[in-house]
């Protein structure tokens, strides 16, 4: 009878103990989140009115996602490369996450400079070879199945030289994403209402989650009242709670044929 009252005891103790240890096994908590930035080089937007805004964002973006800071998603890899190029279907390179680790936001608004510098004379804004890159770089890493996360900052405006300008967003191609993984989003930064409204219910796709923000939105998160002034970035909470609701917001999946 005491061997059986010893052994309940241990059971309830189990039992009790079990929730608190619930998630702390090795590797519960290691990030899965496979994030891909892609910056518009077209001369449009290099040129345009939302340049050093964007780069000065994304230097923020990137440096609170890789910190985890206010909760953010850290992602367990990170490339960065352009959107678009002289030509269509032109293959870019991507930039590994070890390029942007260890770095200060005012040392990533540098790299970022570097990288999509002014002046580049690229005549096309070509999604769909970015999205092959995207693609290709998640099998030859072995990233398949893991969530997926895009986010392109671009005015989102398909202008490819060889159509002749015509903007057809019917043409847009997300299949090569498709069968990556279940989860996946594109998020389409410093765009327009009529832009956005056009990506979210004319490009065709059956798993994509599409999320869209207007450059009117986006130029907000540097107000005083959500990027406090003189305070250091890992406690920018309202910075932090902003980019939740405006950037990483919860898509839902919508089938577009």
């Amino acid at each position: 009878m005491k061997n059986t009252n010893h052994l309940w005891k241990a059971a309830v103790l189990a039992a009790a103990l079990l929730p608190a240890c619930a998630g702390t096994g090795p590797g519960e908590k290691k990030p899965r989140l496979s994030l891909f930035v892609g910056f518009d080089i077209s001369q449009s937007f290099l040129e345009g009115p939302h340049y050093d805004d964007a780069v000065r964002f994304l230097a923020h973006y990137l440096n609170a996602h890789m910190k985890g800071w206010g909760g953010l998603d850290v992602p367990a890899t990170v490339f960065v490369g352009p959107i678009g190029g002289t030509r269509a279907d032109e293959a870019k390179t991507f930039y590994p996450k070890e390029t942007f680790e260890g770095k200060s936001v005012k040392q990533l608004e540098e790299i970022l400079y570097k990288m999509f510098p002014k002046g580049s004379k690229n005549p096309t804004t070509d999604f769909n070879a970015f999205f092959k890159d995207v693609a290709e770089t998640v099998k030859n890493r072995n990233l398949l199945l893991r969530p997926i996360g895009v986010v392109m900052v671009s005015d989102g405006k398909p202008y490819v030289k060889e159509n002749g300008g015509k903007v057809d967003f019917g043409d847009i191609n997300v299949k090569p994403l498709e069968k990556l993984a279940r989860n996946i989003t594109l998020r389409l930064l410093y765009t327009d209402a009529v832009t956005g409204r056009s990506w979210q219910t004319e490009v065709p796709r059956r798993n994509v989650r599409v999320w869209t923000q207007d450059a009117k939105v986006m130029t907000l998160w540097k107000d005083p009242t959500v990027l406090l002034p003189d305070t250091p970035l890992e406690n920018q909470e309202k910075l932090f709670a902003w980019i939740k609701s405006n950037v990483d917001f919860g898509v839902r999946a919508r089938r577009v044929s």
